[in-house]
């Protein structure tokens, strides 16, 4: 296995390639490209660190996510040297499947067992108009209906991910996190009176690429369109912008792969996650 010097932190002095690699694969990067682009290299300010391992041959972003975007097998062995030679603060590996378990076959035996492991998350990219009508009932979710959305978001997370995010002391960063997309204007839902019965966010927006992510439809009025016109309503919102809209899909999803489709999503690659 390499040595830790093999994978660096990288420096403002290395800002210039790091954004050639990010725009090269802009669906992809998304994820990194939205807080290179406010936030720079400045770990601080970055919420994490971006590693390089040669002439940014690899590349790799550690926060709250560890998210390999680019490198080979001797790229992973270095990422993979440098993050065990810490505690892990990483809620989840996420981002290119070739990458992502490249790297996990790495850290497995250091990290021990995943909870989850989902090798293929088609990445879907709508870069035309929705082919389907967007809901127009659903809106940007408001700062003062935090509470209303919230349990819908809870539900949400609970479902895709498998566990409470306000179990073990978790509900205070939980709502904060909530309370800060809808602050940034990326939380969208249709309401019915109190209830929330469609909801998506914008989990990342980069200068080119918006994200969807959180999709959800109450378990009461599935089945009737609402998520699929309800995403059309947000990746037109993005389209508005001028975002191209993307997001990516467990592959055992059969039914939300079909409705994205549906609305004009194509897919353009295969993300992985493995989750803690």
């Amino acid at each position: 296995m390499l040595k830790l010097a093999g994978a660096r932190l990288l420096e403002d002095s290395d800002a210039r390639e790091v954004r050639s690699v990010l725009e090269a694969d802009p669906v992809a990067a998304c994820m990194v490209a939205a807080r290179f682009e406010t936030a720079g290299l400045h770990p601080w300010r970055l919420g994490g660190e971006l590693w390089g391992f040669g002439g940014l041959d690899g590349l790799c972003f550690s926060g709250v996510n560890l998210i390999p975007l680019q490198g080979d097998a001797t790229a992973m062995r270095a990422f993979a040297d440098r993050a065990l030679s810490r505690r892990r603060v990483c809620s989840s590996l996420v981002g290119p499947s070739e990458q992502v378990l490249g790297l996990w076959s790495e850290l497995a035996s250091g990290w021990g067992p995943p909870r989850e492991i989902r090798p293929e998350q088609p990445v879907m990219v709508l870069d035309t108009p929705p082919q389907v009508d967007p809901d127009p009932l659903v809106r940007r979710v408001r700062p003062d209906e935090l509470d209303r959305y919230l349990p819908a978001a809870i539900a949400m997370f609970t479902e895709e991910v498998g566990i409470d995010p306000c179990a073990n002391g978790g509900a205070a960063g939980y709502r904060a996190r909530v309370a800060e997309l809808i602050a940034g204007g990326r939380a969208f839902a249709r309401f019915d009176g109190d209830e929330v019965v469609f909801k998506a966010e914008i989990g990342a927006l980069s200068r080119s690429v918006g994200q969807i992510q959180g999709v959800w439809v109450h378990p009461d009025r599935r089945s009737c369109g609402l998520g699929t016109r309800g995403t059309a309503a947000v990746a037109e919102r993005l389209s508005a912008i001028g975002r191209t809209a993307s997001l990516y899909v467990n592959g055992f999803n059969v039914a939300a792969r079909i409705a994205y489709r549906k609305i004009g999503f194509e897919e353009r690659g295969v993300f992985a996650t493995v989750l803690f």
